[in-house]
C-alpha cells in the first residue's frame, strides 16, 4: 500500500503518527500544517487525510475534526515510513552496566533487564526466561526462616538459579543438609527433567533411604523447579504500573484493563513469546493483529536472545499503548537483547 501513496501524502502521514504519538489525541489539519512548516493549507492537508481515511490507514476516533492512525496504518508507518534511530555511546553503556551479569544469577539479570526496558520505554517490561535444561552440577538447600528454604541450582556450565520454596515447620537443618547430599549424588550430568524423573521413580520404589521427612523436602525442590517453568520456558513481567501514568480517558483505562488481563493469560503470552523467539531480529505486534491483544490496544516489540551457540534461548521486550515511540524502543530492544545473548554465552 505503501507504493499507493505520493510524497506529499507520506510526509502529512508521518506527521500525524508522529504527533499522536506524542500527545495520544487525534491530530487536525492545523497541527500538521504548523509541523510541517511548509506553504500547504489546511484544506489540502484534510483533503490528503480524507484519502488516507478511505484507504484505512486514518480513523475519527468521535466527532471532531481529528485523526489518529488505525493499526493497519501504525503497521505501513513501521514498515514502510519509519525511520530507526540507533543508540548513543551514552545509551549502550548504561544497558551494558545495568544489565551486567556479574556475581548475579540469569533471572536477576533477566530481572535488571526488563526493569531497565520499563523504565526507560514507560512500558511495562517482559522477558522468557529459558528453562533449565542444561546439566545440573550442584544442588543446595539454605535454611531462610521457618518454613522456608532458599533452592540454589549451579549448571555445568556456570549457571545459577535461585529460588524459595516452602518447607515443613520445624524441618531440623540436618533434613536439608541430607536433602542435598541425596540431590548431588543423582543430579551431577543430568538436566533437571532427567533428574527429576530417575529421583520421583527411586522414591516411589522406596529404594532412597530418606526419611518421610527429606523425601518431602527432596520432592518439593524439584517440584518447584519444574512447575515454574513451562515447555519453552517461564515468564516475567515487570513495570506494569508505569501503563497508568499515561491514562488520559476512561476509553483509555479501559484499553489498560483489557492489557492487564491479556499479561495475565500467561500460558497465551509464553506461546506468542515462544512463536517469536523462533524468527530473527525484532518482531512488532500492533494492535489487533494479534488476537490477544485485540481489545487492549497495545503493541508488543520483542527480540530473542541466544546463547553462545547461537541457538535463541529467550525472548525479551516490551508492551504498551500503540502510540509507543517505535523509532526509540526498536533499537533500546534489539541491543539489550543482543547483550544479554553476550552475558549468557
Amino acid at each position: 500500500m505503501i507504493t499507493e501513496l505520493n510524497q506529499r501524502s507520506r510526509d502529512i502521514f508521518r506527521h500525524i503518527v508522529d504527533a499522536y504519538v506524542e500527545t495520544g489525541e487525534p491530530v487536525g489539519s492545523r497541527t500538521v500544517s504548523r509541523r510541517m512548516g511548509i506553504q500547504l493549507s489546511p484544506a489540502t492537508i484534510r483533503n490528503v487525510m480524507a484519502d488516507l481515511e478511505e484507504l484505512g490507514l486514518l480513523m475519527a476516533p468521535h466527532t471532531s475534526a481529528g485523526r489518529v492512525p488505525t493499526d493497519a496504518g501504525l503497521r505501513l508507518f513501521v514498515n514502510g515510513i519509519l525511520e530507526v534511530g540507533d543508540l548513543t555511546e551514552g545509551e549502550r553503556e548504561s544497558i551494558q552496566a545495568k544489565v551486567n551479569a556479574q556475581g548475579r544469577s540469569l533471572p536477576e539479570v533477566l530481572e535488571s533487564a526488563i526493569n531497565l526496558l520499563s523504565g526507560l520505554s514507560s512500558c511495562a517490561g517482559l522477558v522468557m526466561a529459558p528453562k533449565t535444561d542444561r546439566p545440573l552440577k550442584h544442588l543446595e538447600f539454605v535454611n531462610l526462616s521457618p518454613g522456608r528454604a532458599l533452592v540454589v541450582l549451579v549448571t555445568e556450565d556456570g549457571l545459577v538459579e535461585n529460588r524459595v520454596v516452602e518447607v515443613p515447620l520445624g524441618l531440623p537443618s540436618s533434613a536439608l543438609t541430607m536433602a542435598s547430599n541425596y540431590l548431588n549424588a543423582r543430579l551431577v550430568g543430568r538436566t533437571l527433567a532427567e533428574a527429576r524423573a530417575a529421583i520421583t521413580k527411586e522414591i516411589e520404589e522406596q529404594r532412597s533411604q530418606l526419611d518421610a521427612l527429606t523425601a518431602k523436602v527432596v520432592e518439593t525442590g524439584l517440584a518447584t523447579w519444574a512447575g515454574a517453568q513451562d515447555s519453552s520456558g517461564y515468564l516475567i513481567v515487570r513495570g506494569q504500573a508505569r501503563l497508568l501514568e499515561d491514562v488520559t480517558a476512561l476509553s483509555d483505562l479501559e484499553r489498560i484493563r483489557s492489557l492487564f488481563e491479556a499479561l495475565e493469560t500467561r500460558e497465551q503470552m509464553v506461546r506468542l513469546l515462544d512463536a517469536t523467539g523462533k524468527a530473527d531480529g525484532v518482531q512488532i505486534f500492533i494492535g489487533a493483529e494479534n488476537q490477544l491483544f485485540r481489545h487492549a490496544g497495545c503493541s508488543l516489540i520483542v527480540s530473542p536472545y541466544a546463547n553462545s551457540k547461537e541457538q535463541i534461548v529467550g525472548t525479551i521486550g516490551v508492551i504498551g499503548p500503540t502510540r509507543i515511540n517505535y523509532a526509540r524502543i526498536i533499537p533500546m530492544v534489539d541491543y539489550t537483547a543482543k547483550v544479554i545473548g553476550r552475558l549468557i554465552g
